[in-house]
């Protein structure tokens, strides 16, 4: 399972291409880089503590909760790879889950390169070292972390089915594994109300948002609704 920012903005949060995507008139793309933090680690650090405060307002969909139903009946067949910092599939309750671009809920120091999970966030911290800690998330420009890709990578090539769902699959190496996947001989799925660039290169496309087809999908499976 690959999951992108439209699952969570069927729970009202801002996706970084969509229209409601700008943050106090500014391109959150400009915000989301090393250069950018270390230009005005102040603005940059007010950007991520309005990101957190939304996911913390935000509750998890029926696509979110369809996707712990699904974990509950695959066990250790399911994984679900996640290009959300969010937090909300952890807390509708999946574990089997590989982040590949981090979480608001972590942080990084720029120095020493520890990492750690904090939730009280909101002035800029330093670390014991005395460097300065930014969000722990992958910014435009930087590689993903290699052991969540090595992983993710790992699962595409031995999946017999990947269901592909809110993602633009815009931004790589995320949107390969699809790819990799039905070379591998995985029946692959796109859930989407839109078309993008993944969608002739699927065995099926499904239009839709993900919290209506999911809960439809288990349904049908006889896994249980998740409304």
């Amino acid at each position: 399972m690959l999951t992108g920012a439209g699952v969570s903005a069927e729970s009202g949060l801002a996706t970084f291409r969509g229209p409601d995507g700008l943050w106090e008139g500014r391109d959150p793309m400009e915000l989301a880089t090393p250069k950018a933090f270390d230009r005005d680690p102040e603005t940059v650090w007010r950007f991520y503590a309005a990101r957190r405060a939304a996911a913390a307002a935000a509750l998890p969909n029926p696509g979110h909760r369809a996707l712990v139903l699904l974990e509950e009946a695959l066990e250790d067949r399911f994984l679900l790879v996640t290009q959300n910092v969010d937090g909300l599939h952890e807390r509708a309750g999946n574990r089997r889950l590989v982040r590949l671009h981090g979480s608001l809920w972590r942080l990084r120091c720029t120095a020493c390169g520890e990492e750690r999970e904090d939730l009280d966030l909101e002035t800029l911290p330093l670390c014991e070292c005395g460097g300065r800690r930014r969000p722990g998330v992958v910014w435009f420009g930087e590689a993903l972390p290699t052991k969540a890709v090595e992983h993710a990578t790992a699962a595409a090539n031995e999946a017999d089915v990947v269901l592909v769902a809110g993602t633009s699959s815009m931004v790589y190496p995320a949107a390969g594994l699809p790819e990799i996947a039905r070379r591998a001989g995985a029946h692959t799925v796109e859930i989407n109300p839109e078309r993008t660039d993944l969608s002739d290169r699927v065995h099926e496309r499904i239009a839709g948002p993900s919290g209506t087809v999911l809960p439809a999908l288990l349904d049908a499976a006889g896994l249980g609704a998740a409304r």
